[in-house]
């Protein structure tokens, strides 16, 4: 009998403790999206990368293969360029390829081809595809085909449409001004956001963070804008040492 009242002390204990730390905490819920997706900018392969040790494997430039560190292997993302809204299927060859956290994938130059995106700033959004998606059961087919006639063809004479699909009509796009900005999270509540400014100020040398209202529930941290790719690496790179999970590169915010 006191083993019982015993457990049941422990229980009552417990899950007061746990309401009581839900309440403290209400100011550190922050968004998260279940499906993963990012969008930032890609490291377009090259050769002199691997002999400049700036990425540590090889991979074919005439292929449909990316590199990621943290989507497992033999997944598919669908890749979209923003500017022109291109978009084509690639599979992650592999997730444990080291190169700068900077970019959120290694991509080959017929993918960068097939999306038309400037090689001075390859931005992308990259959204990984369910094994069970019938998008994926459609395009399983497609995409082995494409991989045969581009182990065959040279980077430079790869053109391949998109299957019962009609051409689209080439659309002239305007030379647009640098002007990215970091995403830090989505978060709930205000003083969540608020939080986590202090939080950048306290642990990094970074000023320029904001927030901004999204909706009643929705606010977002943001570092910049930053006009120079090389400041917003500085501080991308400085901002990791939080150790935040998928942080994002923003385009016009």
């Amino acid at each position: 009998m006191n083993f019982k009242k015993l457990i049941l002390i422990f229980l009552l204990f417990f899950l007061t403790a746990c309401n009581q730390f839900d309440k403290n905490e209400k100011s550190l819920v922050f968004i998260s999206n279940q499906k993963y997706s990012n969008t930032g900018f890609a490291l377009v392969y090259d050769e002199k990368l691997k002999k400049e040790k700036k990425i540590s494997k090889k991979i074919d430039n005439r292929s449909l293969l990316i590199f990621h560190n943290k989507i497992k292997k033999n997944s598919f993302v669908k890749i979209t360029n923003p500017v022109n809204d291109k978009s084509i299927i690639a599979e992650v060859i592999s997730n444990n390829v080291k190169f700068s956290d900077f970019y959120n994938s290694v991509i080959t130059k017929r993918i960068a081809e097939e999306l038309s995106l400037n090689p001075k700033e390859p931005y992308i959004d990259l959204v990984l595809i369910s094994n069970n998606s019938t998008f994926i059961a459609k395009k399983a087919k497609t995409f082995e085909e494409e991989k045969k006639v581009a182990e065959k063809a040279p980077v430079d004479g790869i053109k391949i449409d998109n299957i019962g699909l009609e051409k689209e009509k080439v659309k002239k796009i305007k030379k647009q001004t640098f002007l990215y900005s970091i995403k830090i999270a989505d978060f709930y509540y205000r003083d969540s956001a608020e939080n986590m400014i202090s939080r950048i100020k306290d642990e990094t040398s970074i000023k320029n963070s904001t927030i901004k209202k999204l909706s009643k529930t929705k606010y977002r941290v943001l570092l910049g804008p930053f006009n120079d790719i090389k400041k917003l690496e500085k501080s991308f790179n400085e901002i990791k040492v939080l150790n935040f999970e998928n942080i994002e590169i923003l385009k016009d915010v």
